[in-house]
């Protein structure tokens, strides 16, 4: 059986959305799996001693331009939130919660917290606002919300966290893996298509 297509996001990461539309396709079209795992890339920020990228001057400016013109390209749903980032820590504990449960309700959950971002506006670091996306999703918003401040999955991210970023080497979102080979960006998602369609080179 073929391996799957490890996927490390944020869900408070523009490029990171983008690519969540991207690379199913992808996986489809090869008979993968798209295995999806939350991080937090303020701790790869920190290693790398950089900021967000809208938080740079003139890089600022050009990354909002391009999250648009590549949703545009693609003809996915953008509109870029007034506050940006979010600290989305519920959001990312409550994957990890909903996964050991169900893995389909878990992706649902996460494209539906994206949306709620990128498209509707929605403050997706307010816990309340995530366990109702949650309670949509299937899950019990009162399990989610006792989930999501419970010190065992406090743990269990943080250590997942710590393993992406300091032994995945896993420093930016998207960011995919798969067949030992990684990929960093949505851009690069046609590239990984691209390999796997000829075996790599």
């Amino acid at each position: 059986m073929s391996e799957s297509i490890d996927f490390y996001f944020d869900f408070s990461s523009p490029y990171a959305y983008l690519g969540s539309h991207l690379i199913e396709p992808v996986a489809q079209k090869h008979g993968r799996e798209v295995n999806w795992h939350p991080f937090m890339l303020g701790v790869a920020m920190k290693g790398e001693k950089t900021f967000p990228l809208t938080q740079y001057p003139l890089k600022g400016d050009y990354s909002r331009m391009d999250f648009d013109r590549t949703a545009r390209y693609h003809n996915i749903p953008f509109i870029m939130p007034d506050e940006f980032p979010k600290v989305t820590l519920a959001a990312s504990r409550g994957f990890l919660w909903l996964t050991d449960r169900d893995r389909e309700q878990a992706v649902d959950f996460a494209k539906s917290v994206y949306a709620a971002y990128f498209v509707e506006g929605k403050d997706i670091s307010d816990p309340d606002i995530v366990a109702a996306i949650a309670a949509d999703a299937g899950a019990d918003r009162t399990a989610f919300l006792a989930a999501v401040q419970d010190p065992e999955i406090k743990d269990a991210f943080k250590k997942s966290v710590e393993e992406i970023v300091f032994e995945r080497k896993v420093f930016g979102a998207p960011f995919f893996i798969v067949d030992g080979q990684s990929f960093w960006g949505a851009d690069r998602v046609g590239q990984l298509d691209e390999w796997l369609t000829t075996g790599g080179w």
